[in-house]
């Protein structure tokens, strides 16, 4: 895997998306930019058909949602509090997101030890 180049993309989407997250514009639209610039990046950047591309991200984003709702009832419950005072507060809504993000970054780690891309699938 060629952990640079991710890392350099993935903040440059994280910024690209942030930006368009706190922007006035429908709920839910830097999640479609999201699934597409990811999708262009990993087209463009192997030799992955764009079906395995999307269906990739589509899976991605379908286990960030997972892991998202779980650690939010996870922290409901040890919390108690209701949700809306969980999204309410700023800092304690961040952190919410700090066990899923951990958690990703794991998976893709097991994923990338454990299955080896083929050779030469890297464009760049």
């Amino acid at each position: 895997m060629r952990w640079g180049i991710v890392l350099v993309v993935g903040i440059v989407l994280a910024v690209i998306i942030y930006t368009i997250r706190n922007l006035p514009v429908t709920f839910g639209l830097h999640t479609v930019v999201a699934i597409l610039l990811i999708a262009i990046f990993i087209i463009r950047s192997t030799k992955t058909p764009s079906s395995t591309s999307f269906l990739a991200v589509f899976f991605s984003f379908a286990v960030l949602f997972l892991l998202e709702t779980l650690m939010n009832k996870v922290f409901i419950i040890i919390l108690n509090i209701k949700i809306s005072k969980l999204i309410s507060d700023d800092t304690l809504w961040t952190l919410t997101g700090l066990p899923q993000s951990i958690l990703l970054i794991v998976i893709a780690l097991l994923i990338s030890r454990y299955r080896e891309p083929l050779e030469g699938m890297w464009k760049i």
